[in-house]
């Protein structure tokens, strides 16, 4: 009739799918050419994590960030925290999809841990650094920015769930009683 609870065996799946989205929303929040931060009216300033651009239609004055240590720590936090999702996508390919390996969780949950860690202190520290860079007007942080926490925001939620996963070794391997809400007794 209804089964009760999670469908553990789904998470073998989901779980690593979830890791490739937090990695694809990393490349898009690296590799975008603006979108981290706009002008009110997003016409005459624009910065992204590598550079920042000034002007009006056509003639745009760009000056890297990277000559800022600040831009250079957010750049070094971002990246490496991106490499460290990917080798944790990959650990978790292997214990999740190719075999059931429960005792590589709780290490996928703590290298998710440190990608948090390295990606909040990175998403914190540019908007501080940049506001103190730039002194007029009213300025938003925008949609590439908005991927960087959306991959920080899917790698907290899924270092919860390889950390918790462990305790459900008989669900994820299918071998668990199911059990119903519903009993004909």
């Amino acid at each position: 009739m209804f089964r009760c609870g999670i469908a553990y065996p789904r998470c073998r799946w989901i779980v690593p799918l979830l890791l490739l989205f937090a990695i694809i929303f990393d490349i898009i929040a690296i590799a975008a050419t603006s979108g981290w931060v706009e002008d009110e009216d997003a016409k005459s300033h624009y910065a992204n994590m590598w550079k920042q651009c000034r002007g009006r239609n056509d003639n745009w004055d760009c000056k890297s960030l990277m000559e800022f240590p600040w831009a250079q720590a957010v750049a070094a936090l971002m990246i490496i925290g991106l490499i460290i999702l990917i080798i944790a996508f990959i650990i978790s390919c292997v214990a999740l999809c190719c075999t059931l390996n429960i005792t590589l969780l709780p290490l996928i949950g703590a290298l998710l841990i440190i990608v948090v860690v390295l990606q909040v202190i990175a998403l914190v520290i540019y908007p501080c650094k940049f506001n103190e860079l730039i002194f007029e007007g009213h300025y938003y942080y925008t949609w590439a920015y908005g991927f960087g926490w959306g991959a920080t925001i899917l790698c907290i939620g899924c270092a919860v769930l390889f950390c918790c996963l462990p305790r459900y070794e008989d669900e994820l391997s299918g071998l668990a009683k199911t059990k119903y809400i519903y009993s004909s007794a």
